[in-house]
């Protein structure tokens, strides 16, 4: 039988890890023994259908609550309709396919001309395709044990996976960890704790700004940019003079728009990053295998997601009760209902909003540029045509999306692009 999610001072929860497997998980559970006042786990099941990666990322997992002294009970499983009775809250961080998937992802779209990334152009078609079906069966399952649970979604491409849990009616936010990376930057910039900065971060996953640095509720930004200009240009990667002409901080994720030829010539020299992240999951598995280790490696800074447990579990803690002060301001991917008036109301945005037990809502966003509006609303329209090409299937679907991407948009190039997505994924699309 299921229940309601725990209340405030219930006592300890329950908590599944989709993806549980994965390399970036020590990152997550160092994150819960650090910050366990916050979030009181009295449970956490790992969920994975890779078996042996779970056994060594769940053996790290108990020596990391052991060393830090947390009383929480780490098990894992293969079977997920088991693992998510009586869950609390529910989250996922999959990668359909895998670092092959990826690899390929990355690597096509550069035989076309395009650039080659996991998350944005053509590649990102493919993976929302192998993901959203996936992630929606692992929703409906979630909600027949317990449609109470919250469903917090780390799986990319985040902005149309979590479009497509709230159109389907769960209780789904989505996270990144682009917005508390540049919280965590510019504290350090400053050296002040990095509670005190807020961001003006607006836009949608993978393509933001931040307009705004506040600390302590005064706008830093100008300075930031002034004094560290040069040290923030270079690790966005692009030009000092469009940071300063802008006076804003992009996603580096905008370099693939702002220099999309000069990225797609470094690619086809330097090779994917899923070659270079495959063999970083490789030391880091068989440094998990070793039971002398009770902590997260540095090695495993590298393989991305940094800050990503804080995120998460302030995240968790607010919307279930026990983080504190209630109604938290945090950036989160979130339906939009009208705080971009520009976009329709069911589309997904990332910005800062309000968090709490009821879900989260969005603050008011200042009016947005032209230059940011413009592209916010050509990468929502395809975001569209990517959710109904995954949804419903058909090559003409996946057509149309890539003709409407910004960094495609042209009839020969769709094509082509189009023929060898479905090639490369037809495993895993039911339709093609």
């Amino acid at each position: 039988m299921s229940r309601t999610t725990a209340p405030s001072g219930s006592g300890p929860l329950k908590l599944v890890v989709v993806g549980g497997g994965s390399t970036y998980t020590p990152e997550l559970i160092d994150g819960f023994a650090r910050l366990r006042d916050s979030l009181p786990i009295g449970e956490l099941v790992l969920v994975d259908p890779a078996a042996d990666r779970l056994e060594l990322v769940g053996g790290l997992a108990r020596r990391i609550f052991a060393k830090q002294g947390h009383p929480g009970l780490i098990t894992t499983s293969t079977d997920l309709d088991a693992s998510v009775q009586d869950a609390d809250a529910v989250l996922l961080q999959l990668r359909v396919g895998g670092q092959a998937a990826r690899g390929q992802d990355e690597t096509w779209p550069l035989e076309c001309g395009c650039v080659g990334q996991e998350t944005t152009g053509a590649g990102g078609l493919a993976k929302a395709l192998r993901t959203v079906p996936v992630v929606l069966d692992i929703a409906e399952r979630v909600r027949r044990a317990n449609p109470d649970a919250w469903i917090v979604d780390f799986t990319n491409p985040v902005g149309i996976v979590t479009r497509a849990l709230q159109t389907a009616g769960h209780k789904a936010v989505g996270l990144c960890n682009v917005a508390i990376g540049f919280q965590r930057k510019f504290a350090g910039l400053l050296g002040v704790a990095p509670e005190r900065i807020q961001l003006d971060h607006v836009g949608l996953n993978h393509l933001t700004w931040e307009r705004g640095v506040r600390l302590d509720g005064r706008d830093v930004l100008p300075e930031l940019l002034e004094n560290f200009g040069p040290a923030i240009a270079a690790d966005l990667e692009l030009p000092l003079s469009l940071v300063r002409q802008l006076g804003t901080v992009p996603s580096y994720y905008l370099r693939y728009f702002y220099e999309h030829d000069n990225v797609v010539a470094e690619l086809k020299v330097k090779g994917s990053r899923a070659s270079e992240v495959a063999a970083i999951e490789k030391q880091l598995l068989e440094m998990y295998g070793d039971p002398a280790l009770d902590e997260k490696p540095e090695l495993l800074a590298k393989r991305g997601g940094a800050f990503y447990s804080e995120a998460a579990v302030n995240l968790v803690a607010s919307l279930l009760g026990t983080g504190s002060p209630a109604g938290a301001v945090q950036v989160v991917n979130v339906r939009n209902d009208g705080t971009l008036p520009f976009l329709a109301d069911d589309a997904v945005i990332e910005v800062p909003a309000t968090v709490g037990r009821d879900g989260a809502v969005p603050l008011a966003v200042p009016t947005v540029e032209p230059l940011y509006a413009g592209l916010i609303a050509h990468v929502t329209a395809y975001e569209q045509l990517a959710l109904t090409a995954a949804l419903h299937g058909s090559r003409d679907r996946v057509f149309q999306a890539l003709l409407a991407h910004p960094l495609i948009g042209q009839i020969d190039l769709a094509d082509q692009l189009t023929d060898r997505l479905i090639a490369h994924n037809r495993e895993h699309l039911a339709w093609a």
